[in-house]
């Protein structure tokens, strides 16, 4: 009941405003030529001072003085002829204001019920949190309230950290995963959860206390694929091609052969200048000469170079990749390569021009172009105007 008082009073307020200028029967008309005569006066007094501080001569001030008169009177005179054909205030027509009234409220009550549930009951706030159904929002208040009358419920940080980073509260997050160490003390999951927050902190940067956090992970866990991955990755996101690749093919080694994370791991190894595991380029499913992708006797070439040409084996190939993909960008998987290939390369500068055509050929509306924009944060890749 109280909802339908508060909109009776918007209602009127909103009638009473569109209705006021027309409840008066007067037409104001503008006062310009009392203003006009007003500045010609004025100019009089300012040309009676500059003839007695000698600023004009005598024939100046006469001629002056005379023009200044003949508008003074001219702007004086009563304009009849426009007052003639001025309309007579009247009052506005009264079925005007009654359609008013009558149009606003009809129009108000048939939108809401269109668009509405004017059916639905109203549930008080305190309700909604007791019963909080499948509504996350109120499920992370509910534990917000919790939290904020007893902060040292660990249970209750563990629980709404890693909501806090699937909705990119990332600082709430952070904060969420601390007081969850501090008072449950480290696991994997949460010391994953929070290296996770912390690159998402540094826009996929793993950063030096990331490191450290997935370093801890991985002595509780020697085998944690996610912390193994994240450290490969801050090797390879430190120019360091060779120890990346050494690290993620130790992680292939160990991962199943239905691994989901696999196909990422092979892509890193492939950019750092090793391949694929289990890689074969005659296997019915390979593409040998697909762009970027480095065939069996690159890689047989490339165990026997050094570091020095190995690199530059690795920029040519990427260099192919990028005239191909100029020449047909609807690749998704090429401008996924290409990009990651420049970032490891350390030319940041490729990387973001190479983003900003892939994200031309994809636009981030779709899922591909969210995937490429995903990529470059977590390369450490910026992205603002990327999509301009």
């Amino acid at each position: 009941m109280v909802i339908w008082i508060v909109f009776a009073v918007i209602t009127a307020a909103i009638i009473a405003s569109l209705l006021h200028p027309l409840a008066s029967g007067r037409v104001r008309v503008n006062g310009g030529e009392a203003d006009a005569a007003r500045v010609y006066r004025d100019q009089l007094l300012e040309l009676d001072r500059e003839l007695q501080a000698n600023e004009i001569g005598r024939n100046e001030y006469e001629y002056a003085r005379a023009e200044t008169a003949r508008r003074l009177f001219k702007a004086s005179e009563p304009k009849r002829e426009e007052r003639q054909r001025l309309p007579h205030p009247r009052h506005p027509r009264r079925w005007l204001r009654l359609a008013v009234v009558a149009f606003l409220p009809l129009a108000s009550i048939g939108l809401y019920v269109l668009v509405g549930s004017p059916d639905m009951p109203s549930r008080p706030l305190q309700a909604r949190l007791e019963e909080p159904g499948q509504d996350i929002a109120i499920l992370v208040a509910k534990t917000e309230r919790h939290l904020a009358s007893q902060p040292d419920d660990g249970r209750g940080w563990d629980v709404i950290a890693p909501i806090y980073l699937r909705t990119s509260r990332v600082v709430d997050a952070r904060s969420a995963y601390r007081n969850a160490l501090r008072l449950l003390g480290p696991s994997p999951v949460r010391l994953d959860g929070l290296a996770e927050t912390l690159m998402a902190v540094s826009d996929g940067v793993v950063t030096e206390e990331a490191r450290q956090v997935l370093e801890q992970s991985l002595t509780l866990e020697p085998d944690n694929p996610r912390a193994r991955f994240y450290i490969a990755l801050s090797m390879e996101q430190a120019g360091r091609p060779d120890e990346a690749r050494q690290a993620f093919e130790a992680l292939a080694k160990q991962s199943p052969a239905d691994a989901p994370w696999l196909p990422l791991v092979n892509e890193h190894i492939a950019m750092n200048g090793g391949a694929k595991a289990g890689a074969d380029p005659a296997a019915p499913g390979a593409d040998p000469a697909a762009p970027g992708n480095p065939t069996q006797q690159d890689v047989a070439a490339a165990e026997t170079m050094n570091a020095g040409d190995r690199q530059q084996m690795i920029r040519g190939m990427v260099e192919s990749l990028d005239a191909k993909l100029s020449e047909d960008p609807n690749n998704f998987e090429g401008w996924m390569r290409l990009v990651r290939s420049y970032a490891v390369l350390n030319d940041k500068d490729r990387a973001v021009g190479a983003l900003k055509r892939g994200l031309a050929a994809f636009p981030p509306p779709g899922e591909q172009g969210r995937q490429l924009l995903a990529l470059a944060r977590e390369l450490g890749i910026a992205t603002e105007g990327a999509t301009q």
